[in-house]
């Protein structure tokens, strides 16, 4: 069987650098960082007090006032960037076989926030067990997709790939592997999520993972740096319209980029912690470049998962010099986390983002907040530090990789 050839046709993104497509670009070759103290609840007594909050954003502008009281924020988020690329890709809604457009999402958590406030009430009460009806369709990680499949009348596949912060590249993949199989025409796929609350901030904190960089939030996120200590907490979404390519040729889409492959692995290591030697994120990257029909040679970037933790920037570029050998060193490396913090869920769908304008523009966001040279990552490797740069790119890759060792790489091809 032949399979199809997948592109990407419209973008939208809500994230700590800008609220649109356009904003977060922007906001990503300006090197903005989007970390500062919390204002979602005070963060006085916590060890972290900072995050990369989604700023100026009122739900309301962009959905009914009863319609978003039965959302959880993550979903709020999921809509509002899903509408921004579905506009972008100018589909014809009411022309398309709507039988044949799906959505499928990721988030790592879903609905932290509804989940703490409905426990929290009932601790403060006295026992009675007195919870919203739309507890439940509020937290559940599975109602983003569906809601935006109930607003557009989408009737093709439906659901949420959870793989803690590898969830929406898997997302994407499983959205590139339905497409290649002709099951669906569009697919509307990445992720969301909203976890800067007292349950998320808390519970990162006592697993000692974020940056506690209290007086200088704006520098917190610094991948690769000797002196990283965790990484940011992050918020958002960004949504990706995937669609079967002569698809979308027939209606004269604009088309961003060919998904050319997307690799998965296991690191069966350890729950939390990557293995120091990049192991499964070495067997990722392979499985994607064989995916894609492609061998290392042909990369030209890669947007790195780069979380700013100690073990886990240097585990992943040990893992590319052993993929990539010698040309290791002609790769364009960036970790756009330095700006954007870690949207956990969220964070392969945003980072994809970055990978494709990279392609549309020929520009490398950098890799901000970078100080001090970090002895055991190897000095040939081009960083991206500090200040975009331009490159006339053909193929970008995006690493992301969750607890429980999951891992997913994805590879953007500039359309022939």
């Amino acid at each position: 069987m032949e399979l199809k050839r997948v592109v990407v046709t419209g973008i939208g993104a809500l994230t700590p650098i800008g609220n649109t497509k356009d904003e977060y670009w922007n906001g990503l070759v300006n090197g903005k960082s989007g970390a500062a103290p919390i204002t979602h609840f005070d963060a006085e007594k916590f060890k972290t007090q900072f995050a990369c909050e989604v700023k100026n954003f009122n739900v309301t502008d962009f959905i009914d006032r009863k319609l978003a009281r039965q959302m959880d924020k993550f979903s709020q988020y999921a809509m509002v960037a899903s509408d921004e690329a579905i506009a972008d890709s100018k589909l014809d809604l009411e022309a398309i076989n709507k039988y044949r457009v799906g959505v499928i999402w990721g988030a790592g958590i879903g609905g932290l926030e509804t989940f703490q406030e409905e426990v929290l009430n009932y601790a403060a009460g006295d026992g009675t067990p007195r919870f919203s009806p739309r507890f439940i369709p509020k937290m559940i990680a599975d109602i983003a997709p569906g809601n935006i499949s109930i607003k557009h009348g989408f009737m093709g596949p439906n659901y949420t790939t959870v793989s803690a912060c590898a969830s929406s590249a898997n997302s994407m993949i499983d959205a590139l592997n339905t497409i290649r199989l002709g099951h669906c025409d569009v697919i509307i796929t990445g992720g969301s999520e909203a976890a800067v609350t007292i349950a998320g901030m808390g519970g990162f904190n006592a697993m000692h993972a974020m940056s506690t960089r209290n007086d200088s939030p704006e520098t917190a996120s610094r991948p690769f740096d000797a002196n990283r200590d965790g990484f940011v907490l992050g918020e958002g979404a960004g949504a990706i319209i995937l669609e079967e390519y002569e698809h979308a040729k027939a209606r004269g889409a604009k088309i961003y980029a060919e998904v050319i492959g997307g690799g998965l692995s296991s690191d069966a290591y350890h729950m939390t912690a990557p293995h120091p030697d990049g192991k499964g994120v070495v067997a990722v990257m392979k499985n994607c470049l064989e995916n894609a029909g492609l061998n290392p040679e042909d990369v030209d970037h890669i947007n790195t998962h780069g979380t700013s933790t100690p073990l886990g920037d240097v585990a992943e570029l040990k893992a590319i010099s052993e993929v990539f050998g010698s040309h290791a060193k002609n790769l364009n490396i960036n970790s756009t986390k330095s700006m954007t913090g870690h949207l956990l869920g969220a964070a392969g769908a945003i980072e994809a983002i970055a990978s494709i304008l990279a392609l549309e523009h020929g520009i490398i966001p950098p890799t901000i907040n970078h100080e001090t040279v970090d002895e055991n990552i190897d000095p040939e490797l081009n960083l991206t530090l500090n200040k975009a740069q331009k490159r006339d790119i053909k193929v970008a890759m995006s690493n992301t990789f969750g607890f429980g060792g999951h891992n997913a790489c994805v590879l953007f091809k500039k359309i022939d």
